[in-house]
């Protein structure tokens, strides 16, 4: 005892003296920024500074002992521990996205906070404790052990480990397609450079000391997170509410929000502007509608113009435009209905009346506020499920020194979530606020310089864009067009603070993007190497060579996911949702039953994974716009982010009839789980 009191006070002194050491860094940049120094090197700064604090940490943490790589020795205290886990939670989703999409979506973003936030009680209560008084390094041990014991149990490891593998690669490609976009943001490089070079960072860390790297890496990273964010909060929040609590500010600044949309609403310009998208919506219906002769035509239409062009000895720039036109047009009919439906539905969307941020559940009728409820509770539902069955995250129940220490090493997690989560709607309403009330009704002529600064990070997708679609030289509300991922990293330059602090929030998003890409990359190399190459493969295997193996494959899949990520598969909150549904179908039920009902069965948890992935893929793949029928596709129309409502009822009642059918768990199982749920003693 008296050792892990000396060890926690080691461990309070150094992370303060590095909490002091970055507040004089930031001080230091600040005051170079007021005597000239260029932005592009604060960028430069920022991204080096924190990414070798982390290299650091990492080469000081090095380690080829098995409990230490895999499991931190089982000695991380409680707070530390909740500290590590909540930087390994707030992934790029939360810290860069999840403001954005509340900002776009209003009322309906916060099932996102709801879900997550509601899946660390389930963690809390159903699992954590259990696995952790398991002793064991991976979730596929617990469910091999619990459904099949020494001797049998391969089937369903196999079938934990790929589920591991799936859940865990959707999520991390999400997170370094995160890294990519903020070290292209503040360094100028290319996307796919960026990936790499965020790569570089990852492994760093958890190449060279698994686990025990990871986490004292992440309260590092949790400490620059909660500044990060909390400091541009802080100052929109006096600025509007002359309150510095933002989360108190939130509800005073509500109505205000309202009076200045319900004013955009009346305003003539807003419903010129949207009425024009409203047009254009249906002149792409109608071409769709004349197919394929309206593609003919349009081809034609298209080379005339081009041909009229050269014969005026027109400008250059006129005709370099009227080729792009050629160019861009689609190549057949299939592509044009394609492309000219997405434009459809693009234009729709612009064309649609402003929606109070308040309104929960909005719709034209009663039928599509139903649909949106039904959403907003299933998505709620999905991530609440997945958050308690997501293997990177129950790994860190194993980290801890005792049951005890598990449980309150949750409170904790909480506690340090809820700092951000409770941050996040604030921020939104602040800076929609900002937006509505300082750039909406401007001058063309005289948009911020942050307007063009973003609008030039990605040519070929720009994160924002303002256009005079009415050409009355006055910015309208339906004429902008942001990227919810970019409204956090941008912030700092809505709100009119010095640049310094742009760089801070870039390291915030960074260091969120990284803490959980280094435990994902763990969690699938961890399950790979342990679970597969150890517990199959080679029993006999050394420490030593177990490490290696481990190191070897984290390093392969960290460079096909850096590669998958290069790709940009999709947006960041779209796949993290599918990481989610994925690990709620196919791994809660199994481990939910494994420690809650004695008579599931390994036949049963077989049938339960199958199933359950089964269904959530086949939905997703089905119900999605681009991959399969859409909307007409849907059941009770919930959006495929969704895709584990349905999912989780299949894997339980496959669990739930097949271990009824077959023999009950052997008695050493059933005595098994009796030590698991007994109550530790003297703890």
């Amino acid at each position: 005892m008296k050792a892990a009191r000396s060890f926690f006070q080691r461990l309070r002194g150094y992370y303060l003296l590095f909490t002091g050491g970055f507040a004089c860094f930031l001080v230091a940049l600040a005051v170079l920024e007021q005597e000239g120094m260029p932005r592009v090197w604060i960028g430069y700064l920022f991204m080096f500074a924190t990414i070798v604090l982390y290299a650091t940490i990492g080469v000081l943490s090095r380690t080829s002992n098995v409990l230490e790589y895999y499991v931190a020795g089982r000695r991380v205290p409680a707070l530390f521990n909740g500290m590590a886990t909540a930087a390994d939670w707030i992934s790029a989703a939360s810290f860069i996205s999840l403001a954005g999409g509340l900002y776009l979506h209003g009322f309906d973003g916060l099932a996102y906070i709801m879900g997550w936030t509601g899946g660390y009680c389930l963690v809390a209560l159903l699992i954590a404790p259990y696995l952790r008084k398991f002793e064991q390094y991976t979730i596929p041990d617990f469910l091999a052990a619990r459904y099949g014991g020494e001797g049998g149990g391969r089937a369903v490891r196999s079938l934990a480990v790929a589920a591991t593998i799936v859940v865990s690669f959707t999520y991390v490609v999400a997170q370094i397609y995160a890294v990519g976009l903020i070290a292209s943001r503040f360094t100028g490089v290319d996307f796919s450079v960026g990936i790499f070079l965020g790569l570089a960072s990852i492994l760093v860390c958890s190449f060279l000391g698994g686990m025990r790297a990871i986490t004292w890496t992440q309260v590092a990273q949790y400490i620059i997170i909660v500044i990060a964010f909390l400091i541009p909060a802080i100052w929109l929040s006096a600025k509007h509410a002359d309150n510095p609590l933002p989360q108190l500010a939130y509800g005073q600044l509500l109505p205000k929000l309202g009076a200045r949309e319900a004013a955009l609403a009346a305003d003539p310009g807003e419903r010129q502007v949207r009425a024009i998208f409203a047009q254009r919506a249906q002149a792409y219906a109608d071409q769709l509608a004349g197919l394929p002769a309206s593609w003919d035509a349009g081809r034609l239409a298209t080379q005339h113009q081009l041909a009229r062009v050269k014969q005026r000895n027109a400008s250059l720039l006129e005709i370099r435009g009227a080729e792009r036109a050629l160019l861009a047009y689609p190549k057949n009919p299939d592509e044009a209905a394609r492309l000219w439906d997405e434009a459809r539905r693009w234009n729709l969307a612009r064309a649609a009346p402003l929606t109070p941020h308040g309104q929960p559940f909005p719709g034209a009728d009663r039928e599509q506020s139903d649909i949106k409820r039904n959403n907003f509770l299933a998505l709620a539902l999905c991530l609440m499920l997945g958050t308690a069955a997501l293997p990177h995250i129950l790994m860190r129940s194993y980290t801890t020194s005792s049951v005890h220490e598990a449980r309150v090493s949750v409170f904790w997690t909480l506690f340090f979530i809820l700092l951000i989560y409770l941050t996040i709607p604030a921020l939104a309403v602040l800076v929609k606020y900002d937006i509505y009330s300082g750039l909406v009704g401007s001058d063309f002529a005289r948009l911020p310089t942050w307007v063009s600064y973003w609008a030039n990070v990605d040519k070929l997708t720009p994160l924002i864009s303002i256009n005079d679609v009415n050409h009355d030289g006055i910015v309208q509300l339906a004429e902008i067009a942001i990227d919810g991922d970019v409204l956090v990293l941008a912030t700092p330059e809505i709100a009119g603070l010095p640049y310094v602090i742009s760089g801070l929030v870039a390291a915030g998003g960074l260091a969120a993007a990284l803490s959980t890409a280094d435990g994902l990359l763990l969690a699938i190399s961890n399950a790979l190497s342990h679970d597969v190459y150890y517990k199959m493969v080679d029993p006999g295997a050394s420490t030593q060579k177990r490490v290696t193996i481990s190191k070897l494959l984290l390093l392969a899949v960290a460079f096909i996911a850096a590669y998958a990520a290069s790709q940009r598969p999709g947006d960041i909150l779209s796949l993290v949702g599918a990481a989610f549904s994925l690990a709620a179908s196919t791994l809660f039920p199994a481990l939910v039953l494994g420690v809650w009902w004695r008579r599931a069965n390994g036949q049963g948890a077989i049938a339960g994974m199958l199933a359950g992935f089964a269904v959530c893929v086949y939905y997703m793949l089905h119900s999605h716009p681009v991959l399969g029928s859409g909307a007409a596709g849907q059941w009770f129309h919930i959006a495929p982010i969704s895709a584990g409502v349905f999912g989780v009822p299949a894997g339980l009642l496959a669990a739930a009839v097949v271990s009824l059918l077959t023999a009950p768990p052997a008695p050493r199982i059933q005595a098994m789980l009796a030590y698991v749920r007994a109550p530790e003693r003297g703890g």
